[in-house]
């Protein structure tokens, strides 16, 4: 199964100079792979349009040759960095995480979410509760392909490696495609079967 990117450009809004040109990516399943970039560079730009947030693009993204799915689950799920900016307020936890799907207690046990969390608000929680919501949440048993920017970077080193082991694992086990942005070029030389370096792939 492939994840694919063809002549994708994108300039925002309010400027004529593009962030991101002509570039070509493909994933697959049968590997984890690594993106690393400056920051600034449009990685999480590249990161929306590869799972449908961004839809105003230039070029096309093709999940085993064909466009994803518009108003419906997407298979192929983004994990933010910051989590607070994709939830509702409004929300309880306990809607946010069944708005896709409800893990058993022995996941939300791996993943360190306590049950009386779910009637708290987001802003009720830290950075680092709020994210392992984030990463369960995506983890729907319909998801093909998994893109994690910066997933980790609310959370303290200990709980880095114990997240990231377990989202592995699942993956792994799913068989499912996972794309790491990172900047941490140790972790991914160590756990990344493949690097892709935007400087390298990015036409401007």
């Amino acid at each position: 199964m492939e994840l694919k990117g063809s002549n994708i450009s994108y300039k925002y809004p309010s400027t004529n100079k593009y962030i991101l040109k002509d570039i070509d990516i493909c994933i697959d399943n049968s590997k984890i792979t690594a993106l690393v970039g400056d920051s600034g560079s449009g990685k999480s730009t590249l990161c929306k349009i590869l799972s449908g947030y961004v839809q105003k693009f230039e070029g096309n993204v093709t999940l085993d040759g064909k466009e994803l799915p518009k108003n419906e689950f997407c298979p192929v799920q983004l994990i933010y960095q910051h989590p607070e900016k994709v939830m509702n307020p409004k929300w309880k936890m306990t809607n946010i995480l069944e708005e896709s799907w409800m893990p058993n207690d022995e996941l939300l046990r791996e993943f360190g979410i306590q049950k009386s969390w779910f009637t708290r608000f987001p802003q009720e929680l830290s950075g680092g509760e709020l994210q392992r919501f984030s990463v369960l949440r995506s983890l729907n048993p319909k998801t093909q392909f998994l893109i994690a920017d910066e997933m980790t970077t609310m959370l303290d080193a200990i709980t880095q490696v114990q997240i990231i082991t377990s989202v592995i694992d699942i993956v792994k086990k799913r068989k499912m495609g996972m794309l790491l942005v990172s900047h941490d070029i140790p972790l991914v030389e160590e756990i990344c079967d493949e690097i892709i370096y935007l400087k390298d792939i990015n036409g401007i």
